[in-house]
């Protein structure tokens, strides 16, 4: 099983939202974003802050899949 964050780019998308701009209102690095482009393991700090700024849950931004 791995991580999968496309429904955070789905959601950005929904938004009309762009990476630089979640960056910008969740407060995360650059170096985070491209670590969820990637579908890499984030701290759950991270996840916290994009949860936060984005006004939605975990399940809404990320899910399991198989490999």
């Amino acid at each position: 099983m791995a991580i999968s964050y496309k429904k955070l780019w789905k959601l950005l998308i929904d938004k009309d939202m762009k990476k630089k701009d979640l960056q910008r209102v969740a407060g995360i690095s650059s170096a985070s974003i491209t670590k969820l482009g990637k579908n890499e393991n984030v701290n759950t700090e991270i996840i916290e802050k994009i949860c936060t700024a984005l006004q939605c849950d975990v399940s809404d931004i990320m899910e399991m899949v198989d490999d």
